[in-house]
Formats: structure tokens, sequence, C-alpha cells
């Protein structure tokens, strides 16, 4: 087999495999194909999902857990949630260190609290 003929071959097969790529990598779409099926949609989907979850924490202060208006003990409490009260989260923060430890949640219905006295039970609930 000659070296001219041997590239030939290559080249031809390099070719197949480019345009086999391509039909595969774009496929076509038929006209009845569902909206809002795609990865797009699917990324909205799992941010939706995400969203949805609650986030559940138990108060493991003695006698209760202070709830603040921001995430720092420099202002009174606006009330506070009786040890062992299951409390559900929206989100985390860093706010003021509280015992070695910076994370606060804003709770669902309102107000901070120390992560530092929350037991988590389903989870780390998201950045806010």
């Amino acid at each position: 087999m000659s070296a001219s003929h041997t590239g030939h071959g290559i080249v031809s097969v390099l070719a197949g495999v480019l345009l086999a790529g391509t039909a595969l990598a774009a496929p076509a779409v038929a006209a009845d194909h569902p909206a809002g099926t795609g990865p797009a949609s699917y990324t909205a989907q799992t941010d939706q999902a995400a969203a949805a979850v609650v986030y559940r924490g138990r108060v493991i202060a003695h006698p209760a857990i202070n709830v603040r208006k921001t995430p720092n003990t420099k202002y009174k409490p606006i009330r506070s949630i009786p040890y062992g009260t299951v409390v559900d989260i929206k989100c985390k923060t860093n706010g003021e260190v509280v015992d070695g430890n910076p994370r606060w949640y804003l709770l669902k219905n309102g107000g901070w609290v120390s992560a530092r006295y929350v037991e988590n039970i389903n989870g780390i609930p998201p950045w806010c």
C-alpha cells in the first residue's frame, strides 16, 4: 500500500467522522416538539425546585433563640423562639460571628437567627 493511498484513507475517515459529529451535535427538532422541555427549561425547573425546598432547623439555644432584624446582636431582639422549636429557613448569610460561627439564617416568616443555635434538619439552606 502506498503512502498517498494511506493518507487518502485517513482523510476520508476523518471527513466522515466530522460529518457524523456535525449531524449528532445539531439534531433537527420536530415541529411538534413540546415547548419548555429543552436545557434552558431544565435549568428554570431546577431553580424553581430549589426555591420550593423548605429548609428546616431545630432551635438548640436554651431557653430560646433571639430573632433579630439584622444578622447581628447590636439591636434588641424582635421576638424569641423556644428551645426545640422547628423553624423554616429561607437562606443564609454571613453576619456577626457568634461563638465562632459567622452564619445567620433568614427565617421564612421574617427575622434573622444565629446559625450557631440552629441544628439543620434537612440540609443546608442556600445563600441569600
